[in-house]
C-alpha cells in the first residue's frame, strides 16, 4: 500500500485555519498529520505522518469486524448503483423493508416488532425520548415527560441526547435543556426506587446502557432486575442504548440479551453497519408498536439520511457477515484473552489498579507512581503516549478504554496490552521529569 504524505509546510494556525475543524479537539491540535489517517484495513489504520497503528478502538467502536470487509463494501456498492438515495421520508423502499425485518428477526420477533431508522446513536436517543412520550400520550397519560437516564452514561451531543447523557460535558454553555431529565447513579437501586416514589407516574422512559460507555461499567443483575420490577409497578418503558454494547462486543448478539426480561426499546448504531455508514436503528417492542398502530397515530420523526438504500444493503451485508464469520464466538475468545492480559497487567504492574467491563468492552485504570488514580485531566496525555507506543486506544476513568475487533488475533490483543503498558511506562516518566516522550 503506498501512502502519500503532503510534505508542503503547515499553515500558521495563529495567522490562518484548517478547514476540519476536528471534533473534540483544542484548535491547537488542528491539523496534525499524527492525528490525520490515510487508510484503514483489519485492525490497521495509516497515518499521514507515514506512522501505521494498532486500532484498538474498533474506530471508535464500529468496526466489530475490522476495517475494510469486502462483502460489505460490495453491497454498500450495489446499493449506491442500483437504487442511489431513496428516503423513508413518507415512502418506502425494500431494502429498507428487508432491513427492518432483519433487524426484528435478529433482536427477537416474539417480542419486537418495528424498526424506526436513524443516522447516529445521538439522533436515536432524540428518537427514544419522543417515541416513549408519545406512546403515553396515545395512552391518555400526556403528564408522562420525564425520562430517566444514569450519571457517567454517555448517550451523544444532539440536544436530546445531549441532555440525557449523565456527564457533564457543557450542557449548561450550550443551554441545553434537561428540565425533563432526571440522573440517577447506576447499579444503586436505591436511587431509581427513590426517585419512583417521587416522579414515577411523571416518567416516561428510562434509558441506560448495559455497559455504561464512559469506563466501561456493566450495569449489574439486581440492578436491571430492580428496573424491571419498577417498569411493572410504575408502567415507564425501559430502553437499552445498546449503540456500543450491540452486535457482539460484549459477548452476546446484544448486551440485554442477558438481562431477565427485554427493553420496550433497543438502540444500535456503531457496529449497525460495521462503521460504514452513518446509520442507526431504534427497535420497538410489540406493545410500543401496537399503541401507535391502534390510534393510527404519526410520530413526528424523520431524517433525510435514514434508512437510505446503501445504509440498509451495509446492515443486512453486516449481519450476514457477522453469521457468516461465526463472530460473535470469535469475540468471546478474543474477550477472554483479553482479559487474561489485562489481568496480568493488574497484578504484575504498579502502575495499573484495576480494570472493568465485559467482553471486548473492557478498560483498566492507571494509578500515578505515588498510588493515586491517574488525574482525569491528564488521560489524554496518556492516549497520546499510548498511540506512540504503536496503538489506539479511548480514554477512559482514570486510564484508557480498550475495544478491538471481535475478529482480533491473539498477537495483536497481545501487541495491544504492550502498547497500554508501554505507554503508561513512558507518561510516567514524563509526569517524573516534567517532558512528554
Amino acid at each position: 500500500m503506498t501512502v502519500t504524505t503532503d510534505t508542503r509546510p503547515r499553515r500558521d494556525h495563529g495567522q490562518d485555519h484548517p478547514a476540519l475543524w476536528t471534533s473534540l479537539l483544542p484548535p491547537s491540535q488542528h491539523g496534525d498529520d499524527a492525528l490525520c489517517a490515510v487508510s484503514a484495513r483489519g485492525m490497521r489504520v495509516r497515518f499521514a505522518d507515514g506512522t501505521e497503528l494498532l486500532d484498538g478502538d474498533s474506530g471508535l467502536w464500529n468496526a466489530n469486524l475490522g476495517h475494510g470487509n469486502e462483502n460489505i463494501a460490495r453491497a454498500a456498492y450495489e446499493a449506491l448503483r442500483d437504487a442511489s438515495y431513496l428516503s423513508v421520508f413518507r415512502y418506502e423502499h425494500t431494502y429498507a423493508r428487508r432491513a427492518a425485518e432483519a433487524l426484528v428477526e435478529l433482536c427477537g420477533a416474539d417480542h419486537f416488532a418495528r424498526v424506526l431508522f436513524s443516522t447516529s446513536g445521538g439522533a436515536a436517543n432524540d428518537l427514544v425520548m419522543k417515541t416513549a412520550r408519545h406512546y403515553h400520550a396515545l395512552r391518555g397519560q400526556q403528564s408522562r415527560k420525564l425520562v430517566v437516564g444514569l450519571r457517567g452514561s454517555y448517550h451523544g451531543l444532539t440536544f436530546g441526547g445531549f441532555a440525557l447523557t449523565g456527564e457533564n460535558l457543557g450542557q449548561q454553555v450550550y443551554g441545553v435543556d434537561q428540565r425533563l431529565v432526571r440522573h440517577v447513579t447506576p447499579n444503586d437501586p436505591a436511587g431509581i426506587e427513590k426517585l419512583m416514589r417521587a416522579q414515577g407516574g411523571q416518567v416516561a422512559a428510562v434509558v441506560v446502557e448495559p455497559v455504561l460507555g464512559s469506563g466501561a461499567v456493566p450495569l449489574t443483575d439486581e440492578y436491571v432486575d430492580t428496573l424491571l420490577r419498577l417498569r411493572e409497578e410504575y408502567g415507564f418503558l425501559l430502553a437499552a442504548d445498546e449503540v456500543a454494547t450491540g452486535f457482539g462486543r460484549t459477548g452476546d448478539m446484544f448486551a440485554s440479551q442477558r438481562w431477565s426480561g427485554r427493553p420496550d426499546l433497543l438502540v444500535t448504531s456503531k457496529g449497525l453497519t460495521n462503521g460504514t455508514c452513518a446509520a442507526a436503528a431504534v427497535v420497538v417492542s410489540r406493545a410500543v408498536a401496537d399503541a401507535f398502530r391502534d390510534e393510527d397515530a404519526v410520530l413526528s420523526h424523520g431524517e433525510t439520511q435514514a434508512g437510505t438504500p446503501v445504509t440498509c444493503a451495509a446492515i443486512l451485508a453486516t449481519i450476514d457477515e457477522t453469521r457468516r464469520l461465526d463472530a460473535v464466538a470469535q469475540g468471546r475468545r478474543a474477550a477472554e484473552t483479553l482479559g487474561a492480559a489485562l489481568d496480568r497487567l493488574v497484578a504484575g504492574h504498579p502502575l495499573f489498579d484495576r480494570t472493568d467491563g465485559i467482553g471486548l468492552f473492557r478498560s483498566v485504570r492507571v494509578r500515578t507512581a505515588d498510588g493515586e488514580p491517574l488525574p482525569q485531566a491528564e488521560v489524554p496525555g496518556l492516549v497520546a503516549a499510548v498511540r506512540r507506543a504503536g496503538a489506539i486506544v479511548h480514554g477512559g476513568i482514570h486510564g484508557v478504554q480498550l475495544m478491538p475487533p471481535l475478529t482480533a488475533t491473539d498477537a495483536e490483543i497481545g501487541e495491544l496490552a504492550e502498547a497500554v503498558r508501554t505507554g503508561a511506562e513512558r507518561y510516567a516518566e514524563s509526569r517524573h521529569t516534567g517532558g512528554v516522550r
